[in-house]
């Protein structure tokens, strides 16, 4: 058996891709235990894996036109509680004992997040689940996804999202646009990359975090990215 590249790892899913391509429901519970799957592989081979999820499928900020910004994120925060509900639900039931964690204290639902208790959760075996982001307005999940990295001491943050690479520019829109294997943050805020929010980046790159982003379309990339293959692009210092 191949040994894997990384011991712990933080997987930041986005809540849009949890949720149906056909648009008429807001968790796609098939796609996500496709993904549990995948996790499950990756802690029978010895990685700890926490996990921190987006409310794109729920709720956005930008929604709420008119709103008061910090009503709206806290809106956003609980939407982040649902999804971490529906993922410990089907972590479970794939056989892997998971915990929710939230940064707004919500005894009745899930526990309150620690980074003591986090690690010591990681370290027995179990899946750990943030919600709630940090539990403050104006930040988003990338922001929460980097501090919860670094406080836990992961070795990876891998950043699944809807698209295969970091590119120069959006794909879809840019048929000339560059496919990075590799890029540093420097080059990320200097050429204005949207691979993660900019004081993300910035975080990242004063705490030598590393980050490996990939597409989430075929979930086996988790396994992958862990087991050390190049399927996406490495970010780093």
């Amino acid at each position: 058996m191949n040994t894997p590249k990384y011991k712990r790892v933080l997987l930041k899913l986005s809540g849009e891709a949890l949720a149906p391509a056909s648009g008429d429901a807001i968790l796609d519970f098939d796609f996500i235990a496709k993904v549990a799957k995948q996790i499950k592989r990756c802690v029978d081979v010895g990685v700890q894996v926490a996990v921190i999820v987006g409310a794109g499928n729920i709720w956005r900020g930008r929604q709420g036109t008119g709103m008061d910004r910090c009503r709206a994120d806290h809106m956003g925060m609980l939407a982040t509680a649902i999804n971490s509900l529906a993922l410990q639900d089907v972590f479970i039931r794939e056989g892997m004992n998971a915990v929710v964690m939230t940064a707004v204290e919500m005894k009745a639902y899930a526990d309150s997040y620690s980074s003591r208790e986090a690690i010591e959760a990681l370290d027995s075996g179990k899946v750990v689940i943030f919600g709630c982001g940090l539990g403050t307005p104006f930040f988003s999940t990338d922001t929460a996804a980097v501090l919860r990295a670094a406080e836990i001491n992961a070795d990876c943050i891998l950043m699944a999202k809807n698209i295969d690479a970091i590119y120069s520019a959006d794909p879809k829109k840019d048929p000339g646009a560059v496919r990075y294997s590799d890029v540093t943050y420097r080059q990320i805020l200097d050429e204005n990359l949207r691979a993660l929010d900019m004081s993300s980046a910035i975080f990242c790159m004063d705490n030598d975090i590393n980050g490996y982003a990939f597409g989430l379309a075929d979930p086996e990339n988790i396994y992958r990215v862990v087991m050390g293959e190049a399927v996406g692009t490495a970010i780093h210092n």
